[in-house]
């Protein structure tokens, strides 16, 4: 049976950018795709909001996607348009990029990173156990991983095979999406009525036309969810009286406003991400945005977690800190959606939420919202930038300018001292977060928030959201430090004396390739620190790919080395097992 340490459902935005990750943070990861080709039939969603492109710049690649779309300096809530452009962010945007053009990309890049896809095939169900998944394919053998993450969609087969509650609201209103080509010149340009939103564009080869139009009622139980290029006429005729002699259609598609979210984004060794843990409306473009965002805030977590280096609980963050961003996204969407129509009274509310709107403090939370970058995940009392995303500073180091952003792309940790340089360490967790000295003489500034004080040290996770702050020389400082690290990035490492073999095995950081934006088609895993792989030796025998090549931890002196390594056992014994030659 072939194995992964992670198997991905789902080979969408999502489930690519979940595999990157996963790569970038050591594991070994493949995607199960039921499509043949990267290639998307039609161009489908559009559009990327300001946070999701920080997050693509944090790991080297926002140019690839910029140089391809169309900037708009506002985000929208229904029909009302908000101005971003005055956010302290490098991209204070919407990025208009049709998701086949967003999938090409990603391809592009998780080849790059050699993650394999096995496409023309379905997950088909699976069954898990104390130790892995095994997961069924509908061609092919089956797959065995430690873990199995569904990103496989709004109907997800692995929502469902875990037995994952869906609850929320069923659709009151349906709309066709779709390509096509029209015997006549058709109105250009968008519609509201009572019905709703409507439009008809052009396309880029100037001939065909997309078109997006709602029906006069959601499908009823029972009727095919499938839309015929009859239904299109028949929708086209009741909103614009004639249906522009409509042919050849690429692709039609249907979506209602089904709001939904899953009760839980984890059952055991089983994982829900994007539109598999929440669907709504596609008002404001917020669905694609946030599947992106679920993935950056998994990824690093599930690699820690199969590398031994936190324990399983770290998963539970997952849900902690997503779920509450999903139940809001599916809040906004909803309000979205009812003021979308049309007529006298909802026009009369729809003046109204636009005059509120147009004031500055109204605007920018709202903004502040539909974009992203007012995310805030409750990591307790304390200064303002917790739990909320790092300011891309422009800071000055020992080696010359550099961006914050640049420090995330091979999304490891980053603990930033803007104090006196090498006025403390963390040894015991150097094999896992990156320290630099730096300075930075300009503002900080958050979205929404405005203006901040300047902490003395920043402790980033590989999201790019701020998971300590304070002054390491601070006593109690110092000992909130120690204690981000440890909830975030494991305890500290026990560092006995090394067999000099070992010890020369340890690279310099300056060797570490930047996986996220060379191009390179490496592995992950080759590029990681040998003390990487040192630890993964000790710690019960897991190779590159995850998988045990020796007996359990505690069964053997490999595995209680490795329980001394991170700080789960008392080091009694290490010395006879070094010279032993246990660890060797």
């Amino acid at each position: 049976m072939t194995g992964h340490a992670v198997v991905i459902a789902g080979g969408g935005p999502t489930g690519m950018m979940l595999a990157a990750e996963l790569t970038l943070a050591g594991t070994d990861v493949a995607i199960v795709e039921r499509r043949d080709s990267p290639e998307l039939a039609g161009s489908r969603a559009g559009g990327l909001h300001a946070r999701s492109i920080e997050v693509l710049d944090q790991r080297g690649i926002a140019d690839r996607f910029v140089s391809q779309g169309k900037t708009y300096p506002v985000v929208h809530f229904a029909s009302i348009q908000l101005d971003i452009s005055d956010f302290p962010s490098r991209h204070p945007y919407t990025l208009g990029l049709w998701q086949n053009h967003i999938e090409r990309i990603l391809a592009g890049w998780i080849g790059e990173l050699g993650v394999p896809v096995y496409r023309g095939r379905e997950v088909t169900g699976f069954t898990q156990d104390d130790t892995g998944v095994d997961v069924e394919l509908s061609d092919g053998p089956p797959l065995r991983a430690r873990y199995l993450v569904g990103c496989d969609g709004g109907r997800s087969l692995i929502r469902k095979a875990a037995g994952i509650e869906f609850p929320g609201w069923d659709p009151s209103t349906s709309s066709l999406i779709a390509e096509v080509e029209m015997a006549e010149e058709p109105e250009l340009g968008v519609r509201r009525d009572e019905k709703g939103i409507h439009g008809i564009g052009r396309l880029e080869d100037g001939k065909r036309l997309r078109v997006v139009v709602r029906e006069e009622r959601p499908r009823e139980a029972g009727e095919s969810a499938e839309p015929t290029l009859r239904d299109l006429s028949q929708a086209l005729i009741a909103v614009w009286g004639t249906d522009f002699g409509v042919h050849s259609p690429t692709w039609i598609s249907r979506f209602t406003d089904m709001t939904r979210q899953a009760a839980s984004y984890r059952k055991g060794r089983v994982l829900l991400a994007g539109d598999a843990a929440h669907v709504h409306f596609p008002v404001g473009g917020q669905g694609l945005n946030i599947g992106l965002q679920d993935a950056v805030n998994l990824g690093w977590k599930l690699g820690q977690v199969v590398r031994q280096v936190s324990q399983e609980d770290l998963l539970d963050t997952y849900q902690a800190e997503r779920h509450p961003v999903g139940a809001q996204v599916l809040k906004t969407t909803m309000a979205g959606t009812a003021l979308s129509r049309s007529d006298a009274r909802i026009d009369a509310v729809v003046d109204t939420v636009s005059e509120l709107l147009s004031m500055d403090e109204p605007r920018k939370r709202y903004a502040g919202r539909l974009s992203g970058l007012d995310i805030h995940y409750d990591l307790g009392e304390g200064h303002p930038l917790l739990g909320r995303r790092m300011p891309d500073l422009d800071l000055v180091t020992a080696d010359g300018p550099l961006r914050v952003f640049t420090l995330l792309h091979d999304a490891r940790p980053v603990l930033l001292n803007l104090g006196a340089p090498g006025s403390f360490g963390i040894d015991p967790w150097a094999d896992r977060v990156r320290l630099v000295d730096a300075t930075y003489a300009g503002p900080w500034e958050l979205p929404v928030l405005g203006a901040v004080s300047a902490p003395p040290a920043v402790l980033i996770r590989p999201d790019g959201h701020v998971a300590w702050t304070g002054d390491p020389g601070h006593p109690a400082h110092r000992d909130g430090l120690r204690e981000a690290l440890t909830t975030w990035f494991g305890p500290p490492a026990v560092r006995p004396e090394l067999p000099q073999a070992l010890a020369r095995r340890q690279p310099a950081e300056r060797d570490r390739p930047d996986l996220a934006s060379t191009g390179g088609r490496h592995r992950a895993e080759r590029h990681r620190p040998r003390q990487q792989l040192h630890r993964n030796l000790v710690e019960g025998g897991r190779d590159d790919r995850g998988e045990r090549d020796v007996p359990e931890p505690g069964r053997d002196r490999h595995g209680e080395l490795g329980q001394v390594l991170r700080g789960r056992r008392e080091p009694r014994d290490v010395r006879c097992l070094l010279e032993s030659g246990a660890a060797g």
